[in-house]
């Protein structure tokens, strides 16, 4: 941060920062009862209680076990301590600095947390989900958290590994990528105009496939987007279920057809998606341009230019004629840079072209159906954000209580990702770490004046204003009628 020395010719027109010059000697104590790092936990922590997280745990969590009282104090505090940045049952001791027993009740120890989460077994992890659930449900009517979600809503599929070491872990094992860790398997909603949410997560062993229970999580999240207004009261809007080819199965793909949900799911290149595209006629091609380069994984380069068709394809012919499934094959091919990466046994057709598919039913035209498809990658987004905060690391030896800390973390992503929809246009679409260093991790003094707590923040902060307003709209004043 500070910087003494001279600067050299070649450095002419750099700012340094510099200590003050006002003393020659500096100190620092740890001794102010009134002071606290987090502000913007204050405002975040009220949304929560205006949503009825402390009531939701409560009415749905039957934790009896030993270190399972008081759930209904301690599922608002771990959801705070990873709002503000906590990720490891340690971490939690953020909680218990300077004032923040002036500024909120119930604060527990860390230890007392950790005993609390290797209580959980599996049907209250469950429990757990429900409880996420309906605080989406509270949090998106509370804040303007997925506008124009009545009439578009997409709803993504993915499953992402977190690395874990040691022997301890419970359910560890090396996954797809061959990465040693346990799988999270999770379900976000968004719409064209708004970040996406968790709508369902669920911790799995390390060596899963990727589409395992896939069905059932959709099933929930179908709901949970239902009940956040995906579709409109009607259910005319688009209700569209995203995934890749590790979710390209009946069972995924039936479940959305269940749901009143549309789908649009990378193929595989299996034989009849291959003999699929050798039928498409070559007039039948539409060449595009992206106006920014698309990342291609087979060839490990940037492209630009592509060309798109689509043909009639009865997907599942293998299983009994009931569960055929008739929709669009919409392929994008780009040429190939190298010849040699053909797969063996291919035709001249692929040896000059590659191709990628995509099985959907949505009603959108071709162009547009195959760039919504390939938004499905905002969910890297949200994997990124939970790998940046609670979920870097799995706490726990305990498998329950990890899933129990899966739950918790889409609680608190999403309770961020509200609070950020309330300060203003660009935190309701930042990353939850942006929100966090701009809203949430911001310093300020307690001070008491009319029986009243008053918070102190630093003069000129750069988002005073996002700030200010998701103070009002949750501490200040009601409004007038």
């Amino acid at each position: 941060m500070a910087c003494l020395r001279p600067k050299s010719s070649a450095q002419k027109g750099i700012r340094w920062m510099r200590l003050s010059h006002g003393s020659s000697a500096s100190s620092a104590s740890f001794d102010d009862p009134n002071l606290v790092s987090v502000g913007g936990l204050a405002p975040v922590a009220a949304l929560a209680q205006s949503c009825r997280l402390a009531d939701l745990v409560a009415d749905k969590l039957t934790l009896k076990a030993t270190g399972g009282v008081n759930a209904q104090v301690k599922v608002p505090a771990l959801v705070a301590g990873m709002v503000a940045g906590a990720d490891s049952i340690a971490d939690m001791d953020l909680l218990r600095h300077g004032g923040m027993d002036r500024l909120f009740a119930g604060i527990r120890a860390p230890s007392t947390l950790g005993t609390f989460l290797r209580s959980f077994t599996f049907g209250h992890v469950r429990q757990l989900d429900s409880i996420a659930t309906a605080f989406l449900t509270g949090l998106a009517q509370a804040a303007p958290l997925l506008p124009g979600v009545d009439s578009v809503a997409f709803l993504d599929l993915d499953d992402t590994m977190r690395e874990t070491h040691g022997y301890a872990k419970q359910g560890a094992g090396y996954g797809y990528n061959k990465i040693k860790g346990l799988n999270a398997l999770i379900a976000t909603i968004s719409t064209p105009i708004a970040a996406p949410v968790i709508g369902a997560a669920r911790l799995r062993k390390g060596a899963v496939k990727s589409a395992r229970g896939a069905g059932t999580l959709l099933t929930e999240s179908l709901g949970t987007a239902r009940a956040c207004g995906a579709g409109g009261p009607d259910r005319r809007g688009l209700v569209l279920v995203r995934g890749d080819s590790a979710f390209y199965c009946h069972d995924v793909i039936a479940t959305a057809r269940r749901g009143g949900a549309r789908f649009s799911i990378t193929a595989r290149m299996d034989a009849a998606v291959t003999k699929a595209i050798a039928a498409i006629a070559e007039d039948a091609w539409t060449a595009i341009r992206y106006p920014q380069a698309v990342w291609d994984e087979q060839e490990q380069c940037w492209i630009s230019d592509a060309e798109v068709a689509e043909i009639e394809f009865t997907a599942f012919t293998s299983r009994r004629k009931a569960d055929h499934i008739t929709a669009r094959l919409i392929v994008r091919r780009v040429r190939r840079l190298n010849p040699a990466s053909v797969p063996a046994g291919q035709s001249e057709l692929f040896a000059a072209y590659r191709h990628h598919a995509v099985f959907t039913d949505s009603p959108q035209p071709m162009l547009a159906a195959e760039t919504t498809h390939r938004q499905h990658a905002v969910i890297e987004q949200v994997h990124a954000d939970l790998k940046a905060g609670p979920l870097a690391h799995l706490p726990s030896g305990s498998f329950a209580a990890n899933s129990a800390w899966l739950a918790l973390a889409a609680m608190a992503f999403n309770l961020t990702r509200a609070a950020g929809a309330l300060a203003s246009t660009f935190h309701a679409r930042a990353t939850t770490g942006t929100i966090r260093a701009q809203l949430i991790n911001v310093p300020a003094r307690i001070a008491r004046s009319a029986r009243r707590l008053r918070l102190h923040l630093p003069e000129r902060w750069p988002w005073q204003t996002a700030w200010t307003q998701l103070f009002d709209a949750t501490l200040g004043p009601p409004t007038a009628a």
